[in-house]
């Protein structure tokens, strides 16, 4: 499901506690990127990513995984391989998330159905960090 520009721009505008799946703490990476962007912003993120679990990235510790955030969580910034978005949206729908967000060219929709059948909202194809310029910058 596409959401209307108006709705995703409304999300970008007031995102509430995001947590960044996928998170690279290498430079250049667009997960990296857009962690930069959304924090110098002064949106609340969370960096997730096992693998770099612990470590410490933009000032922050990078956690396991969604259980390890201690607030509810309204969006779900995905930069993983479509294929293996299942276990994040298993995740996201286990702690209650309100929104999946999968960056460009993710796509999965049994995930995406699984997503929204348990009443999760589902952004596709758009980019937290390019709509959140959109409606801070105009355009």
């Amino acid at each position: 499901m596409n959401y209307s520009d108006e709705l995703t721009r409304q999300l970008a505008k007031q995102p509430g506690v995001i947590a960044l799946v996928g998170f690279s703490p290498r430079p250049g990476r667009a997960s990296n990127d857009v962690a930069q962007y959304l924090i110098q912003a002064g949106l609340q993120v969370y960096l997730v990513n096992p693998m770099y679990a612990g470590t410490e990235s933009l000032g922050q510790k990078v956690l396991k995984g969604l259980e390890d955030i201690p607030e509810h969580i309204h969006i779900v910034d995905i930069f993983r391989k479509s294929e293996d978005i299942g276990p994040i949206i298993d995740q996201a729908i286990s702690v209650k998330v309100d929104y999946i967000w999968l960056q460009l060219d993710i796509s999965n929709p049994d995930e995406e159905k699984k997503a929204i059948q348990a009443g999760l909202g589902v952004v596709k194809n758009r980019c937290l960090k390019v709509e959140h310029m959109r409606v801070q910058y105009g355009g």
